[in-house]
């Protein structure tokens, strides 16, 4: 069974019966939460839902046993991070370049990219000179190259400052883009952390550089994960539960 949750007038999900279960033993989502499945006439607490599944308590504290040091937080929470490793992002990178090939080829066709590309086999056919044949077709095809390029950053960012948090090549492999703290990154960071790859795109360098990186440091970041302090991590943000309100006064009702 898929079940919905309704928390300040957003919906989120759906997610699996068993997810639901496991959040509210752990925690992560409140019984006060609303949640909906099909064949529910309405929004109903999840306390009503799954009136079995309560928050599980703490163990008791031994007092016989000796202190400890707290833990360091940032450690703790770094050590939590589940790192998207090269191959799964150059798997995603693959899916999202099959996907840009659509929309730069109606360029190229609508900006004479097409017929330039004509040309220049019936010149290599013809025997002519293949030093301004080249050249010919480099310049008649500039303005569709531009065209894929800008095309290809906006594709991106826009999806990478999404609500989604990836690209449906990231989505596919279930992949999520984040800041430092795991959280969904702002258009003004995103549009940051794709320079790099604009930047491969029009210095004709194989975007792949951007990812080398990614086989050697610490938290798994390519060039413009560093550049612009962001992660890419495992776990598609629809996997997760819904974030908790920073406050119970903020909490409001979710109309269906």
């Amino acid at each position: 069974m898929e079940v919905w949750i309704g928390r300040q007038g957003e919906r989120h999900g759906p997610y699996q019966e068993d997810q639901i279960r496991e959040w509210l033993r752990s925690g992560e989502l409140s019984r006060e939460d609303l949640g909906w499945y099909d064949g529910l006439a309405d929004w109903q607490p999840l306390s009503v839902l799954f009136p079995q599944e309560r928050p599980t308590p703490p163990p008791a504290p031994n007092i016989y046993a000796p202190p400890q040091a707290p833990l360091h937080t940032a450690a703790a929470t770094v050590t939590a991070f589940d790192y998207a490793g090269f191959w799964q992002r150059f798997g995603a990178w693959i899916i999202d370049l099959i996907i840009l090939t659509i929309p730069s080829m109606i360029a190229a066709y609508m900006l004479g990219g097409v017929e330039a590309y004509t040309h220049f086999i019936n010149q290599f056919q013809s025997n002519a000179d293949m030093t301004k044949a080249l050249h010919d077709y480099v310049e008649a095809t500039e303005s569709s190259t531009v065209a894929s390029i800008v095309i290809t950053y906006i594709y991106y960012t826009l999806f990478e400052a999404s609500k989604w948090q990836a690209t449906p090549g990231k989505l596919a492999l279930r992949l999520r883009v984040t800041d430092l703290d795991g959280k969904r990154i702002s258009f003004a960071r995103s549009a940051a952390r794709n320079v790099v790859r604009l930047m491969s795109l029009v210095f004709g360098l194989i975007p792949l550089i951007c990812y080398l990186a990614v086989a050697w440091t610490q938290r798994k970041q390519g060039l413009h994960d560093m550049m612009a302090s962001t992660l890419v991590l495992n776990g598609s943000i629809q996997a997760l539960p819904p974030q908790r309100p920073q406050s119970s006064g903020d909490r409001g009702s979710f109309s269906a």
